[in-house]
């Protein structure tokens, strides 16, 4: 079964650090894309990191220099360690897959972060930075 389960989400003050997890089973982790999205308090999705299959990673402006993204095959598992945390990176943090095979059928993601076309979607975890 193909599940996405994220984790380390919780509530820091402004300039501290979070590591949110995604633990991936039940479909090729090594050959696909992943990436982080999150859904602030007005609910619109918001890519903010992607790491490919082989290593390279993008991120949103909004949180370069602050978070890194990285991920070990060995364990399906996709990580975003996030430092220098602010008011603003408050939201819930989805995982996502690119897969290059579909495995079962597809699970949507929350809202408009369908239109980013990840073929699997996490449930989400929430983080909440306070001032």
């Amino acid at each position: 079964e193909v599940q996405l389960v994220e984790s380390g989400g919780g509530s820091v003050q402004a300039g501290g650090s979070l590591r949110l997890s995604c633990t991936c089973p039940g479909f090729i982790f090594d050959d696909s894309d992943m990436g982080w999205y999150r859904r602030g308090p007005g609910n619109e999705c918001e890519l903010v990191s992607i790491i490919g299959s082989e290593g390279s990673t993008l991120y949103a402006d909004s949180v370069k220099g602050r978070f890194t993204i990285s991920r070990d095959n060995a364990k399906n598992t996709v990580y975003l360690q996030m430092n220098s945390l602010k008011p603003e990176d408050t939201g819930v943090y989805y995982c996502a897959a690119d897969v290059p095979a579909i495995m079962g059928t597809v699970i949507a993601g929350p809202g408009n972060c369908r239109e980013y076309g990840m073929d699997y979607w996490g449930k989400g975890t929430l983080v909440t930075i306070s001032s």
